[in-house]
């Protein structure tokens, strides 16, 4: 059947002119439109609502932590006890404490016997910088047997440089005292002399705080426990160190605190608010060091023999490390194997440093003593360190003893503080 030509040349011409005719009628158009703009419009709608939540939800926050400031410092200022404070027992993580004591503490050195005339100048420069004080509870369950130690706040810190912000830190250590025959051993065996002693310290506990950031009057409100004797009390010694966090561990010491606890009555709970003082070293031990120069070979040995230690209840095993330094230039540094702990730890063990061949302007020997307890969730921590040799203003008498019998080996205790 054919069609005529009428009838096909106007459909072509209405397809080619871009008319497409769909088939729903306006109703149907009309109601899908209304659709699409009710869905933008909702859209729309939630992104709006979502701004303002999240606008309103930052000022709550902050409005809450100003708050929560305030109301803290009130509960922990009150001085109201209801009963005996709950024994909760914290055990903080060491990672911080690596290389930590050293680091801060050889800034602020202990006994003049042992320092050279550019440290003493230091230390008296140092305790012009030491501001601030501590605010604590001590607290002792007759019934229980735990000392119950509470850090509340710091007031006052000041750094060394007024630039940066603060971000301090409570370190804990509970620390019991050697018997008097340790006490003179050690004594004789560093000093040589009369007239003074030095205590043996046995740490039996170390906690720290959390970290507040940017405030130079922090609230901590941490709470500390540890199960001790009544007889042990007398002869225990609390040490509180207000430290400046530093992400590289170097943390600074800010100051000290340190109270006897034989000279307070803790059947009750007690507040106490001490200002800080400079910090102190305090000797852990005591390590026999044998040291061998060799001038041909250009070599130094180091010789890790004996370390005394003061007695723990706890198993726990003990490494060296020695590292040299020499004229600004560190040797790489060596560790003796791993000894189990007692009163007197058995390393007999030489470790060979290369040295430089020009003359030897500077060399310093540090012995870091290092302690690994399984039970710990890092198991191994420092314990304390010791430095001999030559500086620039200071000759040690066992490295003077060594260069004048060179090729002969020289030992000597030294004194391991922490």
């Amino acid at each position: 059947m054919l069609m005529p030509m009428d009838f096909i040349v106007p459909q072509q011409l209405s397809a080619s002119s871009g008319f497409l005719r769909m088939p729903f009628s306006d109703q149907v158009k009309y109601s899908i439109l209304s659709i699409s703009v009710a869905f933008v419009l909702l859209a729309l709608g939630i992104l709006l609502w979502q701004v303002i939540r999240w606008c309103r939800q930052s000022q709550s926050i902050q409005h809450t932590a100003n708050t929560g400031r305030v109301s803290r410092h009130n509960s922990l200022t009150s001085g109201n006890y209801s009963g005996a404070p709950s024994t909760k027992v914290e055990d903080v993580g060491v990672e911080a404490r690596r290389l930590s004591r050293w680091l801060s503490l050889g800034s602020f050195p202990t006994s003049a016997a042992t320092l050279a005339g550019s440290d003493l100048e230091e230390q008296a420069e140092l305790k012009t910088q030491v501001h601030g004080c501590l605010h604590f509870s001590l607290y002792y369950d007759q019934l229980q047997s735990h000392l119950v130690v509470t850090v509340l706040q710091a007031e006052g810190l000041k750094g060394r440089s007024q630039s940066n912000s603060l971000h301090p830190f409570v370190r804990l250590r509970l620390m019991s005292a050697g018997s008097k025959e340790e006490e003179m051993v050690a004594f004789v065996n560093e000093e040589g002399e009369e007239g003074s002693s030095l205590t043996l310290w046995s740490v039996l506990q170390e906690w720290r705080t959390r970290i507040v950031k940017d405030s130079s009057n922090p609230l901590f409100g941490d709470q500390f426990s540890y199960c001790l004797l009544q007889e042990e009390l007398s002869r225990t010694t609390l040490r509180m160190e207000v430290r400046d966090f530093d992400k590289f561990s170097r943390h600074m010491v800010l100051g000290e605190v340190r109270v006897p606890l034989r000279q307070l009555k803790l059947t009750y709970p007690l507040e106490l608010q001490e200002d800080l003082q400079t910090p102190q070293k305090d000797l852990v031990g005591e390590v026999l060091l044998c040291l061998k120069y060799l001038p041909t070979s250009q070599r130094l040995e180091v010789g890790v023999l004996k370390l005394r230690t003061g007695l723990t209840e706890t198993s726990s095993a003990l490494c060296a490390k020695v590292s040299v330094q020499c004229n600004q230039c560190k040797r790489r540094h060596q560790k003796t194997s791993t000894k189990a702990r007692c009163h007197v730890t058995v390393f007999n063990q030489v470790l060979v440093f290369p040295l430089p061949e020009f003359p030897l302007e500077e060399c310093i020997i540090t012995v870091s003593v290092y302690e690994n307890r399984t039970a710990r969730r890092s198991s191994k921590h420092l314990i304390g360190q010791l430095s001999v040799g030559k500086g620039k203003s200071f000759e040690d008498q066992h490295w003077s003893l060594m260069m004048r019998s060179v090729r002969q080996p020289i030992a000597k205790w030294h004194g391991l503080f922490t």
